[in-house]
């Protein structure tokens, strides 16, 4: 297995891990635990896109670090930040002060960590392996996402809000341990044609955050109503379908890899599809949406290898890793705010929650042109390691 001697992207992909398992826990039941703290579904959506949109405002302002201390320090610093949150989210009772804190927090935390975590695993994976990689960390994910949902679904219930949060704090201020064993990733003052080049990364980006609102979003939303607002049996759902993802997780990587990108993106749009057909025919039926949230699990496996070898390939290859991170980062924003807005829009008009679900059918159709254009102009294979990394 080549694909794991690296071993900046085992340290990477163990980071990861344990912040999966905060995103898992803590993470998973943001949208829920909003709802039970008395904030309506149409303004618990609002919320998500007013964080996201902070994020988007915030998101160029980090190339000044970068450019400074290099990605490392900032991926540690993101790591840490995206921790603060969530003792500010067990405070939250409906809508108020609490709230605007938590999403200015949010915004802050998560556009320092995702725009630099991307761009740093990008700069140092391994094109020729990079389905393998990825299909690794997202197995990793999986499997611990068995245990987080468990654990805090229990911590809400019988221990409260705040240490069930304040544990996913501490577990995120762990994630950061890996990193310090990595080489750090200079970014450039100057690199021209950056943000041109990431104009192909970005649409895929906003195609998939539009996709984002309603399968994750609206959906985590939609299973918590459907379980009688229950945070045992929403986290039950949530780690079934955690150990369905973890059984197929590392195949799909192999099958991109071995030159088969095109095919690939047939089942993910197709499990994308499939599973949105399934949850919005599910949402007042608590036995077929735990079944449709764990069919769910399926499409990490079919869809994130495939999307994001396209990504970080793309990013590895032009003359900024970073700059082009900001930019896809930056559509993503965009295309989930959006379809967040929509959705909420949709509620507070009276309409049924399962259509804020299908609107991400129009975001799936989008991502399957775009990768499917991608992996055409690359013949069938992921983008050759003759690229070499960006030093931005």
């Amino acid at each position: 297995m080549a694909f794991l001697r690296n071993d900046t992207v085992n340290l990477l992909n163990l980071h990861y891990g344990i912040h999966a398992l905060a995103l898992s826990g803590g993470g998973a039941f943001f949208a829920a635990f909003l709802l039970r703290a008395g904030v309506p579904a149409p303004a618990v959506l609002a919320t998500l896109a007013l964080i996201l949109a902070g994020r988007f405002v915030i998101r160029p302002l980090v190339l000044v670090p970068a450019r400074r201390f290099g990605l490392k320090p900032l991926v540690i610093a993101g790591t840490v930040m995206t921790g603060l949150q969530y003792p500010l989210l067990a405070e939250v009772h409906g809508v108020g002060w609490e709230l605007l804190a938590l999403c200015a927090i949010s915004s802050a935390g998560d556009t320092v960590y995702w725009t630099c975590y991307h761009a740093y695993f990008a700069s140092l994976g391994d094109a020729d392996h990079r389905g393998h990689q990825l299909g690794a960390r997202e197995a990793i994910a999986a499997i611990v996402g068995i245990v987080g949902p468990l654990a805090t679904g229990w911590a809400l219930t019988t221990l409260g809000p705040r240490i069930a949060f304040d544990a996913t704090a501490c577990v995120l201020l762990l994630a950061a341990l890996p990193i310090f064993g990595t080489p750090n990733v200079a970014i450039a003052d100057e690199a021209p044609g950056a943000f041109r080049a990431a104009v192909p990364g970005m649409l895929m980006f906003v195609a998939d955050g539009w996709i984002a609102a309603g399968f994750y979003f609206v959906w985590q939303i939609a299973l918590f109503l459907a379980l009688g607002e229950s945070f045992t049996a929403y986290g039950g759902a949530m780690a079934l379908a955690a150990l369905v993802g973890a059984v197929s997780g590392l195949l799909l990587g192999r099958f991109i890899d071995a030159g088969h990108g095109r095919r690939a993106v047939w089942l993910a749009a197709g499990s994308l599809v499939i599973v949105i057909g399934l949850r919005s025919a599910s949402c007042e039926d608590p036995v077929l949406a735990v079944v449709a949230n764990a069919a769910g699990a399926l499409v990490p496996a079919l869809y994130i290898p495939t999307l994001m070898t396209a990504v970080y390939n793309q990013a590895k290859g032009s003359p900024c890793v970073l700059r082009f991170h900001i930019a896809t980062e930056g559509g993503w924003d965009a295309g989930a705010a959006g379809g967040c807005i929509v959705a909420a829009g949709l509620l507070w008009a009276g309409a049924p929650i399962w259509l804020g679900i299908l609107l991400s059918l129009i975001g799936t159709a989008a991502i399957f042109v775009l990768l499917r254009r991608y992996y055409g102009e690359v013949g069938l294979k992921v983008l050759p390691p003759s690229l070499g990394p960006s030093a931005g």
